[in-house]
């Protein structure tokens, strides 16, 4: 993909319009060449909610070439070109961005009407964790209409070896030319994905600590209330261990059945979107994770009958 600072009136895809480029000595490469109107980005780069998003203008050999992931708002099968072209009865414009995007950064959804640089755009569908998470596209004949002060074309989709890159911007270096490879820009995005996820991983483990703790201090408190009845069975011939053992057992089966059940539950409520997104689950760190639960109630409970077992059994018993 590609940007340029001014615009570009020749087609690269023809032999002049090459030859008008300096673009002679490049070779395999198809261009797709949209029409740009600026404005703030729509991405998950942008930290503040954008007004005035950009705006890209397809053309129709794009539209229907067929390589687009739609979300489940719309069926795969679906022409994008049908999708884009006429406008409503309202005179709303119809448009496609990306479901992160449109989500996240936008808080709209599908069916909403966005009002960019004076023109109404319909968000008509969405794509899948596509590269136009900075943009909404709607077809080149409405972009014309809708934006006539934007003359050119001054963004590229390229379809070539990444080693064009450099080739690239030093033939159209007149022109402002910067070209990134598609999975660097899909890679940017997820990094700033992968970040908030890892922030509210780590308040999610902070959580668990805390929910650890309190559940180690209800299972000291259940064992120190009971030590009445603790020293009772001590009292006619209940050994230490046999106290601990019946101690553990109980909260063994609290434990396991507590930590199952929520599993169970997590597995449910992550299943759509692990199905969706092809994901994998984190095998190691979650069997620590659901290991270190019941071991943190055990060790609580061994320390509390501990505790008690020691306890002055006549002042207990007197208590009782």
């Amino acid at each position: 993909m590609a940007e340029a600072q001014l615009p570009i009136f020749w087609d690269p895809n023809t032999a002049v319009g090459r030859e008008n480029l300096n673009l002679d000595t490049i070779a395999g490469a198809k261009f797709y060449p949209f029409r740009l109107r600026p404005g703030e980005d729509s991405s998950c780069l942008n930290i503040y909610e954008p007004r005035s998003p950009r705006v890209l203008g397809a053309r129709r050999d794009f539209l229907e070439m067929g390589r687009f992931s739609f979300s489940e708002s719309i069926q795969e099968s679906i022409n994008p070109w049908l999708l884009l072209e006429g406008a409503s009865a309202d005179g709303a414009i119809p448009a496609i961005g990306d479901a992160n995007s449109i989500t996240y950064v936008l808080h709209r959804k599908v069916g909403d009407v966005l009002e960019v640089g004076g023109a109404r755009l319909r968000l008509v569908a969405a794509l899948e964790d596509s590269i136009f998470q900075s943009e909404l596209i709607i077809s080149k004949d409405n972009f014309v209409r809708a934006f006539p002060g934007e003359q050119g074309f001054r963004y590229f989709l390229i379809d070539g070896p990444a080693a064009l890159e450099g080739p690239l911007e030093e033939a159209l270096s007149d022109y402002g030319f910067d070209a990134t490879a598609t999975p660097e820009r899909l890679a940017a995005f997820h990094r700033v994905e992968n970040t908030y996820l890892s922030t509210f991983q780590a308040l999610g483990g902070l959580g668990l600590l805390l929910g650890t703790l309190g559940l180690a201090a209800v299972l000291l408190r259940n064992v120190v209330e009971r030590r009445r009845e603790l020293a009772l069975l001590r009292a006619v011939g209940y050994r230490p261990e046999h106290l601990r053992t019946i101690v553990i057992a109980e909260n063994a089966f609290l434990l396991v059945a507590g930590t199952v059940i929520g599993a169970v539950c997590a597995l449910v409520a992550i299943a759509p979107a692990f199905t969706e997104h092809g994901g994998h689950l984190p095998n190691p760190s979650l069997a620590l994770l659901l290991l270190a639960v019941p071991l943190a109630g055990m060790a609580a409970s061994l320390a509390a009958v501990r505790a008690v077992s020691r306890a002055p059994l006549l002042e207990t018993l007197r208590a009782e």
